[in-house]
Protein backbone atom coordinates (compact mmCIF):
# COMPACT_ATOMS: atom_id res chain seq x y z
CA UNK A 1 0.00 0.00 0.00
CA UNK A 2 1.62 3.47 -0.76
CA UNK A 3 2.24 6.04 1.68
CA UNK A 4 3.26 9.50 2.14
CA UNK A 5 6.96 8.27 2.33
CA UNK A 6 6.57 6.42 -1.34
CA UNK A 7 6.71 10.12 -2.70
CA UNK A 8 8.54 12.85 -3.16
CA UNK A 9 7.04 16.50 -1.95
CA UNK A 10 4.38 17.82 -5.08
CA UNK A 11 3.24 14.06 -5.73
CA UNK A 12 5.89 12.78 -7.88
CA UNK A 13 7.12 9.26 -7.44
CA UNK A 14 10.44 8.40 -5.72
CA UNK A 15 12.63 7.38 -8.49
CA UNK A 16 15.14 5.46 -6.78
CA UNK A 17 12.69 3.30 -5.55
CA UNK A 18 11.31 2.77 -9.18
CA UNK A 19 14.46 1.69 -10.23
CA UNK A 20 15.44 -0.20 -7.02
CA UNK A 21 11.86 -2.08 -7.44
CA UNK A 22 12.28 -2.80 -11.22
CA UNK A 23 15.76 -4.38 -10.60
CA UNK A 24 13.63 -6.53 -7.70
CA UNK A 25 11.15 -7.96 -11.02
CA UNK A 26 14.00 -8.27 -14.12
CA UNK A 27 16.03 -10.05 -11.03
CA UNK A 28 12.87 -12.29 -10.96
CA UNK A 29 12.36 -13.13 -14.38
CA UNK A 30 16.12 -13.79 -14.96
CA UNK A 31 15.11 -16.65 -12.53
CA UNK A 32 12.56 -17.56 -13.73
CA UNK A 33 13.74 -18.30 -17.25
CA UNK A 34 17.22 -19.74 -15.48
CA UNK A 35 14.90 -22.13 -13.38
CA UNK A 36 14.37 -23.82 -17.14
CA UNK A 37 18.03 -24.50 -17.48
CA UNK A 38 18.04 -25.73 -13.91
CA UNK A 39 16.08 -28.41 -14.57
CA UNK A 40 17.05 -29.73 -17.89
CA UNK A 41 20.56 -29.65 -15.82
CA UNK A 42 18.88 -31.99 -13.47
CA UNK A 43 16.91 -33.82 -15.96
CA UNK A 44 19.95 -33.79 -18.21
CA UNK A 45 21.88 -35.40 -15.81
CA UNK A 46 24.45 -32.60 -16.23
CA UNK A 47 25.14 -31.40 -12.43
CA UNK A 48 25.70 -35.13 -11.62
CA UNK A 49 28.16 -35.63 -14.26
CA UNK A 50 30.25 -32.53 -12.89
CA UNK A 51 29.84 -33.38 -9.63
CA UNK A 52 33.33 -34.59 -8.09
CA UNK A 53 34.84 -34.21 -11.40
CA UNK A 54 36.70 -31.15 -11.48
CA UNK A 55 37.18 -28.26 -13.80
CA UNK A 56 35.72 -29.45 -17.32
CA UNK A 57 35.68 -28.32 -20.96
CA UNK A 58 32.15 -27.90 -22.48
CA UNK A 59 33.67 -30.77 -24.77
CA UNK A 60 34.52 -32.81 -21.87
CA UNK A 61 31.11 -32.17 -20.26
CA UNK A 62 29.43 -33.07 -23.53
CA UNK A 63 31.12 -36.40 -23.70
CA UNK A 64 30.34 -37.65 -20.52
CA UNK A 65 26.34 -36.98 -21.03
CA UNK A 66 26.29 -37.72 -24.63
CA UNK A 67 24.80 -34.56 -25.30
CA UNK A 68 25.45 -32.02 -27.92
CA UNK A 69 28.47 -29.88 -26.87
CA UNK A 70 27.18 -26.56 -28.78
CA UNK A 71 24.20 -27.03 -26.27
CA UNK A 72 26.17 -27.73 -23.50
CA UNK A 73 28.44 -24.64 -23.96
CA UNK A 74 25.57 -21.99 -24.17
CA UNK A 75 24.06 -24.24 -20.78
CA UNK A 76 27.02 -23.64 -19.02
CA UNK A 77 27.46 -20.29 -20.18
CA UNK A 78 24.07 -19.56 -17.85
CA UNK A 79 24.79 -21.65 -15.44
CA UNK A 80 27.99 -19.49 -14.91
CA UNK A 81 25.82 -16.00 -15.19
CA UNK A 82 23.86 -17.65 -12.22
CA UNK A 83 26.75 -18.09 -10.26
CA UNK A 84 25.98 -22.00 -10.14
CA UNK A 85 29.16 -22.95 -12.04
CA UNK A 86 32.79 -21.39 -11.87
CA UNK A 87 34.25 -20.37 -15.02
CA UNK A 88 38.29 -20.61 -15.32
CA UNK A 89 38.89 -17.78 -18.46
CA UNK A 90 42.49 -19.01 -18.58
CA UNK A 91 41.77 -23.03 -19.27
CA UNK A 92 38.06 -22.70 -20.58
CA UNK A 93 36.67 -25.33 -18.10
CA UNK A 94 33.93 -25.23 -15.99
CA UNK A 95 33.29 -26.22 -12.00
CA UNK A 96 30.84 -27.30 -10.01
CA UNK A 97 31.79 -26.93 -6.31
CA UNK A 98 31.15 -29.76 -3.64
CA UNK A 99 28.55 -27.14 -2.79
CA UNK A 100 26.67 -26.98 -4.78
CA UNK A 101 26.43 -30.59 -6.00
CA UNK A 102 25.26 -31.10 -2.54
CA UNK A 103 22.43 -28.75 -3.73
CA UNK A 104 21.27 -29.88 -7.47
CA UNK A 105 23.29 -33.18 -8.31
CA UNK A 106 22.96 -35.69 -5.27
CA UNK A 107 19.66 -36.40 -4.99
CA UNK A 108 19.85 -38.74 -1.75
CA UNK A 109 21.22 -35.44 0.00
CA UNK A 110 18.98 -33.73 2.58
CA UNK A 111 19.65 -30.44 0.61
CA UNK A 112 18.70 -31.41 -2.71
CA UNK A 113 16.47 -29.02 -4.15
CA UNK A 114 16.64 -29.52 -7.97
CA UNK A 115 13.80 -31.89 -8.38
CA UNK A 116 11.40 -28.01 -7.37
CA UNK A 117 12.13 -26.99 -10.98
CA UNK A 118 10.50 -30.20 -12.59
CA UNK A 119 7.69 -28.68 -11.73
CA UNK A 120 7.79 -25.65 -13.70
CA UNK A 121 6.78 -27.56 -16.80
CA UNK A 122 3.44 -28.33 -15.48
CA UNK A 123 2.50 -25.22 -13.89
CA UNK A 124 3.65 -22.88 -16.60
CA UNK A 125 1.33 -25.36 -18.86
CA UNK A 126 -1.39 -24.21 -16.87
CA UNK A 127 -1.77 -20.51 -16.89
CA UNK A 128 -4.88 -20.77 -18.96
CA UNK A 129 -6.36 -23.10 -16.84
CA UNK A 130 -5.62 -20.61 -13.80
CA UNK A 131 -7.03 -17.75 -15.86
CA UNK A 132 -10.38 -19.09 -16.35
CA UNK A 133 -10.36 -20.10 -12.57
CA UNK A 134 -9.62 -16.73 -11.39
CA UNK A 135 -12.44 -15.67 -13.81
CA UNK A 136 -15.21 -18.04 -12.79
CA UNK A 137 -14.08 -19.21 -9.43
CA UNK A 138 -13.65 -22.57 -10.12
CA UNK A 139 -10.68 -25.09 -9.35
CA UNK A 140 -7.85 -26.65 -11.88
CA UNK A 141 -7.46 -30.49 -10.68
CA UNK A 142 -4.37 -32.23 -9.30
CA UNK A 143 -5.05 -34.39 -12.58
CA UNK A 144 -5.56 -31.66 -14.97
CA UNK A 145 -1.93 -31.01 -14.58
CA UNK A 146 1.06 -32.38 -16.92
CA UNK A 147 3.26 -36.11 -15.73
CA UNK A 148 5.88 -33.22 -14.22
CA UNK A 149 3.85 -32.26 -11.54
CA UNK A 150 3.33 -35.55 -10.45
CA UNK A 151 7.27 -36.00 -10.46
CA UNK A 152 8.75 -33.14 -9.52
CA UNK A 153 6.49 -32.87 -6.31
CA UNK A 154 8.07 -36.39 -5.35
CA UNK A 155 11.33 -35.55 -6.10
CA UNK A 156 11.48 -32.41 -4.07
CA UNK A 157 9.77 -33.80 -1.23
CA UNK A 158 11.88 -36.97 -0.98
CA UNK A 159 14.83 -35.57 0.41
CA UNK A 160 13.49 -33.84 3.50
CA UNK A 161 11.61 -37.02 4.16
CA UNK A 162 14.54 -39.17 3.56
CA UNK A 163 16.36 -36.69 6.16
CA UNK A 164 13.72 -36.31 9.02
CA UNK A 165 10.95 -38.85 8.74
CA UNK A 166 12.13 -41.50 10.11
CA UNK A 167 14.95 -39.74 13.04
CA UNK A 168 13.30 -36.73 13.77
CA UNK A 169 9.30 -36.25 12.83
CA UNK A 170 8.14 -40.51 13.94
CA UNK A 171 10.32 -40.00 17.11
CA UNK A 172 8.59 -37.12 18.19
CA UNK A 173 5.30 -38.81 18.33
CA UNK A 174 4.61 -40.63 21.65
CA UNK A 175 5.15 -44.37 21.71
CA UNK A 176 4.82 -44.80 17.55
CA UNK A 177 7.90 -45.44 17.15
CA UNK A 178 7.73 -48.36 19.46
CA UNK A 179 4.56 -49.48 17.86
CA UNK A 180 5.85 -49.93 14.78
CA UNK A 181 9.01 -51.55 16.02
CA UNK A 182 6.67 -54.25 17.25
CA UNK A 183 4.48 -54.29 14.32
CA UNK A 184 1.95 -51.80 13.99
CA UNK A 185 -0.60 -50.77 10.71
CA UNK A 186 -0.47 -47.32 9.18
CA UNK A 187 -2.26 -45.89 6.21
CA UNK A 188 -0.51 -43.23 4.44
CA UNK A 189 -2.89 -41.08 2.98
CA UNK A 190 -2.30 -38.79 -0.18
CA UNK A 191 0.50 -40.85 -0.67
CA UNK A 192 1.49 -39.69 -4.21
CA UNK A 193 4.80 -42.00 -5.53
CA UNK A 194 4.68 -43.36 -2.18
CA UNK A 195 8.24 -42.45 -0.78
CA UNK A 196 7.18 -41.58 2.38
CA UNK A 197 5.41 -44.63 2.56
CA UNK A 198 8.46 -46.91 1.62
CA UNK A 199 10.73 -44.96 4.16
CA UNK A 200 8.66 -46.08 6.70
CA UNK A 201 8.49 -49.56 5.67
CA UNK A 202 12.42 -49.99 5.06
CA UNK A 203 12.81 -48.65 8.54
CA UNK A 204 10.04 -50.52 10.26
CA UNK A 205 10.42 -54.35 8.89
CA UNK A 206 7.69 -55.49 11.10
CA UNK A 207 4.68 -53.31 10.35
CA UNK A 208 2.82 -53.18 7.96
CA UNK A 209 1.89 -49.42 5.48
CA UNK A 210 -1.07 -48.75 3.08
CA UNK A 211 -0.62 -46.02 1.06
CA UNK A 212 -3.65 -44.54 -0.56
CA UNK A 213 -3.92 -41.75 -3.26
CA UNK A 214 -7.10 -40.85 -5.45
CA UNK A 215 -5.11 -39.81 -8.18
CA UNK A 216 -4.54 -43.21 -10.54
CA UNK A 217 -0.94 -42.31 -12.51
CA UNK A 218 1.24 -41.97 -9.21
CA UNK A 219 -0.62 -45.02 -7.73
CA UNK A 220 0.84 -46.81 -10.21
CA UNK A 221 4.32 -44.99 -10.26
CA UNK A 222 4.04 -46.16 -6.87
CA UNK A 223 3.39 -49.18 -7.37
CA UNK A 224 6.45 -49.58 -9.76
CA UNK A 225 8.82 -48.17 -6.63
CA UNK A 226 7.63 -50.93 -4.10
CA UNK A 227 7.91 -53.62 -6.14
CA UNK A 228 11.63 -52.48 -7.39
CA UNK A 229 13.07 -52.14 -3.91
CA UNK A 230 11.14 -55.69 -2.39
CA UNK A 231 8.83 -54.23 0.06
CA UNK A 232 5.61 -55.45 -1.58
CA UNK A 233 4.91 -58.03 1.57
CA UNK A 234 5.09 -55.02 3.91
CA UNK A 235 3.81 -52.20 1.30
CA UNK A 236 0.22 -51.77 -0.33
CA UNK A 237 -1.04 -49.36 -3.04
CA UNK A 238 -4.49 -48.45 -3.74
CA UNK A 239 -6.66 -45.98 -5.53
CA UNK A 240 -8.94 -44.17 -2.79
CA UNK A 241 -9.66 -40.31 -1.59
CA UNK A 242 -9.27 -39.21 2.28
CA UNK A 243 -12.71 -39.67 2.84
CA UNK A 244 -13.02 -43.08 1.77
CA UNK A 245 -10.04 -45.47 2.31
CA UNK A 246 -10.50 -48.37 3.33
CA UNK A 247 -9.25 -50.36 6.49
CA UNK A 248 -9.66 -49.52 10.27
CA UNK A 249 -7.95 -49.53 13.52
CA UNK A 250 -4.52 -48.07 12.13
CA UNK A 251 -1.75 -47.44 14.95
CA UNK A 252 -0.96 -44.44 12.31
CA UNK A 253 -2.31 -42.46 9.86
CA UNK A 254 -0.32 -39.63 7.94
CA UNK A 255 -0.78 -36.53 5.95
CA UNK A 256 2.03 -35.46 3.77
CA UNK A 257 1.57 -32.01 2.46
CA UNK A 258 -1.58 -32.87 1.14
CA UNK A 259 -4.50 -31.78 3.71
CA UNK A 260 -4.56 -28.79 2.80
CA UNK A 261 -5.13 -29.88 -1.08
CA UNK A 262 -8.46 -31.82 -0.12
CA UNK A 263 -12.07 -29.94 -0.66
CA UNK A 264 -12.87 -31.53 2.71
CA UNK A 265 -10.34 -31.68 5.27
CA UNK A 266 -12.66 -32.10 8.14
CA UNK A 267 -14.45 -35.27 6.15
CA UNK A 268 -10.95 -36.31 5.41
CA UNK A 269 -9.95 -36.08 9.41
CA UNK A 270 -13.31 -37.30 10.73
CA UNK A 271 -12.69 -40.58 8.37
CA UNK A 272 -9.41 -40.45 9.97
CA UNK A 273 -10.70 -40.37 13.33
CA UNK A 274 -12.91 -43.26 12.54
CA UNK A 275 -10.54 -45.81 10.78
CA UNK A 276 -8.01 -44.83 14.37
CA UNK A 277 -6.72 -48.02 16.88
CA UNK A 278 -8.52 -46.76 20.11
CA UNK A 279 -5.12 -45.82 21.06
CA UNK A 280 -3.69 -44.38 17.23
CA UNK A 281 -2.15 -41.15 16.24
CA UNK A 282 -2.60 -39.20 13.42
CA UNK A 283 0.58 -36.83 11.70
CA UNK A 284 -0.06 -34.15 9.79
CA UNK A 285 3.05 -32.37 7.53
CA UNK A 286 1.73 -29.41 6.52
CA UNK A 287 3.61 -26.35 5.25
CA UNK A 288 5.58 -24.13 6.89
CA UNK A 289 4.40 -20.89 6.27
CA UNK A 290 1.81 -18.32 8.14
CA UNK A 291 -1.84 -17.31 7.88
CA UNK A 292 -0.25 -13.73 8.02
CA UNK A 293 0.78 -12.68 4.51
CA UNK A 294 3.30 -9.97 5.96
CA UNK A 295 5.23 -13.24 8.17
CA UNK A 296 5.86 -14.93 4.61
CA UNK A 297 8.44 -12.58 3.09
CA UNK A 298 11.29 -14.89 2.96
CA UNK A 299 11.88 -17.49 0.13
CA UNK A 300 10.77 -20.41 1.26
CA UNK A 301 7.08 -18.21 2.02
CA UNK A 302 7.20 -16.98 -1.68
CA UNK A 303 7.59 -20.41 -2.62
CA UNK A 304 5.20 -22.10 -0.56
CA UNK A 305 2.17 -19.00 -0.89
CA UNK A 306 3.27 -18.71 -4.51
CA UNK A 307 2.63 -22.92 -4.83
CA UNK A 308 -0.51 -22.08 -3.52
CA UNK A 309 -1.96 -19.96 -6.46
CA UNK A 310 -0.94 -22.52 -8.23
CA UNK A 311 -1.40 -25.85 -7.24
CA UNK A 312 -2.85 -26.22 -4.13
CA UNK A 313 -6.08 -23.72 -3.85
CA UNK A 314 -7.24 -24.70 -7.22
CA UNK A 315 -6.83 -28.22 -6.45
CA UNK A 316 -8.99 -28.20 -3.56
CA UNK A 317 -11.44 -26.17 -5.18
CA UNK A 318 -11.77 -28.15 -8.41
CA UNK A 319 -13.09 -30.96 -5.85
CA UNK A 320 -16.06 -28.99 -4.57
CA UNK A 321 -15.92 -29.59 -0.98
CA UNK A 322 -16.99 -27.29 1.67
CA UNK A 323 -13.40 -25.85 2.30
CA UNK A 324 -10.64 -24.76 0.61
CA UNK A 325 -7.39 -23.78 2.81
CA UNK A 326 -4.38 -23.52 0.39
CA UNK A 327 -1.39 -24.41 1.86
CA UNK A 328 -0.80 -21.49 4.48
CA UNK A 329 -4.55 -21.83 6.43
CA UNK A 330 -2.62 -21.57 9.50
CA UNK A 331 -2.08 -23.50 12.45
CA UNK A 332 -5.26 -22.39 14.09
CA UNK A 333 -7.61 -23.18 10.93
CA UNK A 334 -6.69 -26.61 10.98
CA UNK A 335 -6.69 -27.25 14.79
CA UNK A 336 -10.05 -25.97 14.94
CA UNK A 337 -10.90 -28.83 11.51
CA UNK A 338 -9.43 -31.61 13.63
CA UNK A 339 -11.12 -31.05 16.87
CA UNK A 340 -14.80 -30.88 15.02
CA UNK A 341 -13.59 -33.77 13.09
CA UNK A 342 -13.11 -35.65 16.94
CA UNK A 343 -9.19 -35.25 16.88
CA UNK A 344 -9.38 -33.17 20.26
CA UNK A 345 -5.47 -33.53 21.33
CA UNK A 346 -3.45 -31.25 18.89
CA UNK A 347 0.50 -30.81 18.91
CA UNK A 348 3.20 -29.32 17.18
CA UNK A 349 5.65 -31.98 17.05
CA UNK A 350 8.35 -30.81 15.04
CA UNK A 351 9.55 -28.24 12.42
CA UNK A 352 11.95 -27.66 9.57
CA UNK A 353 12.17 -24.57 7.69
CA UNK A 354 9.77 -26.40 5.27
CA UNK A 355 7.54 -28.03 7.12
CA UNK A 356 5.60 -28.16 10.70
CA UNK A 357 4.95 -32.04 11.94
CA UNK A 358 1.60 -32.29 14.02
CA UNK A 359 0.81 -35.62 16.28
CA UNK A 360 -2.97 -35.08 16.65
CA UNK A 361 -5.25 -37.58 18.52
CA UNK A 362 -8.29 -37.88 20.44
Amino acid sequence: MATSADVTPGGAMDEERVQQFLEKVISDSAAAVAGLCTSLGDRLGLYAAMAGAGPLTSVQLAARTGLAERYVREWLAAQVAGEYVDYAPGTETYLLPDEHAAVLADQDAPTYAAGFFTLLQALYATEDALMTAFRTGEGVGWEEHGPALFAGTAKFFRPGYAAALVPEWLTALDGVVEKLERGALVADVGCGYGYSTTLMAQAFPRSRFRGFDFHRPSVEAAREIVAEQGLDDRVSFDVATAQDFPGEDFDLITFFDCLHDIGDPGGALHHAEEALADDGTCMLVEPNASEHAEENTNPIGRAITASSVAICLPSALAQHGPQALGNHAGEEAMREIADEAGLHHWRLAAETPVNRVYAVGR
